[in-house]
């Protein structure tokens, strides 16, 4: 298994591996559009024959927060050390950023607790709530466990959005 930086022509593959994981809430659903547009944040896993196995983003805030985001390995790919390699290469990529805090949420905590990730409180990372747990259909009901690896920020730069009318039908009819 080796990553590698995920290029444009990869985006339909990422967006079909993404997507089987989000008719059960395991990830957010993201448009092969937003992929597109973000497809510089992601990460690909390749097996030796050199077919994409997973992928996962790193979403960067500031110096003082990135987050790993849409985490995913094809389930013929788990146990065979794809998601390894795959949260060591995201965890490079925010050191040589330079960023202090590194931060998920997840269902499995004791997965990434391995990478020294510790559990935190989600409302210690102002950011990745403001950003999309204000959009998550979980919201009321999160089953995640915050987790972060390095220094937790003290501020954030991001706000809250008050909610639209079309959000608020959107928890209406889930």
């Amino acid at each position: 298994m080796r990553t590698r930086r995920a290029k444009l022509q990869d985006a339909e593959h990422v967006h079909r591996i993404i997507h089987r994981f989000t008719g059960d809430g395991t990830l957010l659903p993201r448009s092969y559009a937003e992929l597109c547009e973000n497809i510089r944040d992601f990460v690909v896993v390749e097996d030796d024959a050199g077919v994409i196995v997973g992928c996962g983003a790193l979403h960067l805030y500031g110096l003082h927060l990135t987050e790993i985001r849409s985490i995913a390995v094809e389930e013929n790919a788990r146990g065979r050390g794809a998601g390894r390699v795959l949260v060591q290469a995201l965890l490079e990529e925010a050191h040589w950023h330079g960023v202090r805090c590194v931060c998920l949420f997840t269902r499995i905590p004791e997965f990434f607790a391995a990478f020294g990730f510790v559990v935190a409180s989600k409302e210690d990372l102002p950011d990745k709530m403001y950003k999309d747990c204000q959009r998550c259909p979980r919201q009321l009901a999160c089953d995640e466990t915050a987790m972060y690896h390095g220094e937790l920020p003290h501020f954030a730069i991001l706000a809250p959005q008050k909610a639209t009318i079309a959000d608020r039908l959107v928890y209406i009819q889930a």
